[in-house]
C-alpha cells in the first residue's frame, strides 16, 4: 500500500507539473504569435518623468566600468536621469573606478554621485536608502554587471505610463553576456531565455501578473515608500517587493522589449551558491505568503503563490520521486535476474511492465516539453533558433537541469535548519566576476 500510494502521489505531481508547463507554454505562444510581428518604434514619449538609477555593488571593480557606461549611454533625456552609485561595503576598487569613468570629460556634467556605504541590508538596505534621497518620480534599478541596451529604460518608461495609475513598476528581460563561454553558461543563458521569454510573458499575457527581476526594472517611487519598500536582509528582495505590490491591487508590467545583459557564474562551485540563494529567499517567500492561499488576499497574490509553490515545491518532488522509484525498480529488476523470486516495489498489483510504462512515457513527456519550452525561447531570439540549441538542451536537461534538485533540496534543508536553530539564514554570498 505505501509503495502504490508513493506511485500515486508521483504520478500526480507530474501529471500537474505537465499541465502548469503547457499551460505557460500555450500563453507563451499565443503572446509571440500576436508581439512577434511588431517592430518596436523609437518615437517621442509624450512625457518624460525623471528616474533616479540605483546601481548597488559590493566588490564589483571588474565588471562596474562597463556596467556604468552603458547607463550613461542610455537612450533617455539627460537632465531627467540622476544616477546614484553604490558602493556597498566594498573592500577593493569598486568606488574608484566609478570616479573614473564619471570623470571622463563626456560625463562630468551628468548628475551622478558614488556613494561609499557602510550599512546594513545587502542591496535592500541599499535600495532602501535611496529610497530616501532619490528624486526621480521612479527608481530604476540595475545591478552592477548588468548593461543595459540603450533603449532599456525608454522601453521601461513607456509601458508604464501607459497607465500610471494601475502600472506602479515595469520590468525588461536580461540576457546572458557571457553565454559563450562554457557549457555550463550555455545552459545558464537558455534557462535565463526561457524564464524570460516564456514564463515571465505567458504570466503576464494571460493573468497580466508581473514579476520584479533583480535588476532592469523601474518603480513609482511614492508607492514604492507606501509599502514600506524593500525588506532588509531579504536574499530575493526582488520576489519579496512583488509580492508586496500585488498585494496593494497594482500591477507589475512587462516591458518584452526592454533588455539588459547580465554577468552569469562561470564555475559550478559559483552558480550553486548564487542558485542556494535564490531557492532559499523564494522558499522563504512562499512560506510568508502561503496563508495568502487560504485567506481574502488579491487573487494574483494566491496564484503566485501557488505557482511559485508549485515550482519549488511540487515539481521537484515529482523529480525526486519519479527518480527514486526508476532506480529503485532498475535495481529490483537486476536482482530479479539472480533471485526470480525478487519482485519490483513499485508496481500496480502483479503487472510490473505497466508501471515502467506509465513512467517511461511521462519521463519522455517531460523531457520532450522541456525541450519544447527551450526551442520556443531560443526561436523567439535572433540567431539562437540552432541545431546546436536543439542538442544543447537535451545535454542540460540530464545534467544542468538535475542539478537544481540537489540545490532545492539543500535550500529546504537550511531553511528548516535555520527555523529550528534560530540562526540568521539571510547571508550572502558574493557572485564572483570575470574579466
Amino acid at each position: 500500500m505505501f509503495f502504490q500510494s508513493v506511485m500515486i502521489i508521483t504520478l500526480i505531481s507530474i501529471w500537474l507539473s505537465l499541465a502548469m508547463s503547457l499551460t505557460t507554454l500555450g500563453g507563451a505562444t499565443h503572446f509571440w504569435l500576436k508581439n512577434s510581428t511588431k517592430i518596436a518604434q523609437i518615437t517621442p514619449l509624450p512625457v518624460y518623468p525623471k528616474v533616479t538609477i540605483v546601481i548597488p555593488a559590493h566588490n564589483e571593480e571588474i565588471v562596474i566600468a562597463q556596467t556604468l557606461e552603458a547607463i550613461l549611454k542610455l537612450n533617455y533625456p539627460t537632465d531627467k536621469v540622476e544616477i546614484l552609485l553604490y558602493a556597498d561595503n566594498c573592500n577593493d576598487q569598486t568606488a574608484t573606478e566609478m570616479h573614473k569613468v564619471l570623470n571622463k570629460p563626456e560625463y562630468m556634467h551628468r548628475n551622478a554621485q558614488v556613494i561609499e556605504r557602510t550599512g546594513e541590508g545587502g542591496k535592500a538596505g541599499v535600495l532602501n536608502d535611496a529610497l530616501k534621497v532619490a528624486q526621480g518620480e521612479y527608481i530604476g534599478v540595475y545591478d552592477a554587471d548588468a548593461m543595459p541596451e540603450k533603449n532599456a529604460l525608454y522601453f521601461l518608461v513607456k509601458k508604464t505610463i501607459e497607465n500610471p495609475e494601475e502600472y506602479m513598476a515595469a520590468f525588461g528581460r536580461n540576457k546572458t553576456r557571457n553565454a559563450k563561454q562554457n557549457f555550463l553558461t550555455k545552459c545558464i543563458n537558455q534557462e535565463i531565455v526561457v524564464t524570460h521569454r516564456i514564463q515571465h510573458c505567458a504570466v503576464w499575457h494571460m493573468f497580466k501578473i508581473g514579476r520584479i527581476p533583480g535588476t532592469n526594472f523601474i518603480i513609482n517611487r511614492e508607492f514604492a515608500k507606501s509599502i514600506g519598500g524593500w525588506r532588509n536582509g531579504a536574499l530575493t528582495e526582488d520576489t519579496d517587493i512583488s509580492f508586496k505590490i500585488m498585494q496593494s491591487g497594482k500591477l507589475i508590467a512587462l516591458a518584452y522589449n526592454s533588455e539588459a545583459f547580465q554577468q552569469e557564474p562561470e564555475t559550478l562551485h559559483d552558480y550553486y551558491f548564487q542558485r542556494l540563494r535564490w531557492a532559499k529567499g523564494n522558499y522563504q517567500v512562499v512560506i510568508h505568503n502561503f496563508k495568502n492561499l487560504f485567506n481574502r488576499s488579491n487573487w494574483r497574490v494566491k496564484l503566485e503563490t501557488f505557482y511559485i509553490t508549485c515550482t519549488f515545491l511540487l515539481f521537484n518532488t515529482a523529480i525526486i520521486l519519479s527518480d527514486l522509484i526508476f532506480i529503485t525498480n532498475v535495481g529490483f529488476m537486476v536482482a530479479n535476474l539472480f533471485n526470480p523470486s525478487i519482485m519490483m516495489p513499485f508496481s500496480f498489483g502483479s503487472n510490473n511492465v505497466l508501471i515502467m510504462q506509465v513512467l517511461l512515457i511521462n519521463w519522455i513527456l517531460m523531457i520532450v516539453l522541456y525541450m519544447l519550452q527551450n526551442s520556443l525561447a531560443m526561436s523567439t531570439q535572433f540567431g539562437q533558433a540552432t541545431t546546436g540549441q536543439i542538442w544543447l538542451s537535451l545535454a542540460s536537461y540530464f545534467t544542468y537541469a538535475q542539478l537544481f534538485i540537489v540545490v532545492s533540496v539543500h535550500a529546504v534543508i537550511s531553511v528548516c535548519l535555520d527555523a529550528i536553530f534560530r540562526r540568521n539564514g539571510n547571508i550572502w554570498v558574493k557572485t564572483k566576476r570575470f574579466d
